[in-house]
């Protein structure tokens, strides 16, 4: 992970590895790319944080209610900016992979969500279907960010693990 990746193909390989795509700018491609220790840790706060919340673990029908599930979503928001304020000044990477999730993936679906009347619109069956529908996209995503975070982290992703 200390190993400096200066070309383009080399670092998009390497977020490939996470199995995460990512849309950055060329600029961010086009520069050396160094995770640190500091970036480490990062990972683990987010990794722990991203593990234990039904954003990567399964909302079988009829269990939970989907308002705590958009709470727990959007407490991402916060969770981040805090690991963020923690370790983010000091890290090289987990910044700006960190910021393009809660922008680019959490923050339309919680935006969508958020517009409607969340104890009208969760008394509707269907609008609970959807929603579950859509939270499983999100939660695809969130996965193999979090599998990401745990190979940055250099620890073994536990996420899966009621499913085996």
């Amino acid at each position: 992970m200390q190993e400096i990746i200066e070309n383009p193909e080399t670092v998009m390989a390497f977020l490939r590895s996470f199995n995460l795509a990512l849309s950055m700018g060329k600029e961010y491609l086009n520069r050396k790319w160094k995770p640190n220790k500091k970036d480490e840790y990062a990972a683990w706060a987010m990794y722990v944080e991203m593990s234990t919340r039904v954003i990567t673990q399964p909302l079988p029908p009829k269990q939970g209610d989907e308002k705590t599930a958009l709470e727990s979503v959007h407490s991402l928001f916060e969770s981040t900016r805090n690991v963020l304020k923690e370790h983010g000044s000091e890290c090289n990477e987990f910044p700006p992979i960190a910021i393009e999730i809660l922008n680019q993936h959490v923050r339309p679906f919680t935006t969508k969500w958020h517009s409607k009347d969340v104890e009208t619109t969760f008394e509707d069956k269907s609008k609970c279907a959807e929603f579950r529908d859509k939270l499983k996209d999100l939660q695809e995503v969130l996965g193999e960010y979090t599998r990401a975070l745990a190979k940055m982290a250099k620890v073994e992703d536990f996420t899966n693990l009621s499913e085996e």
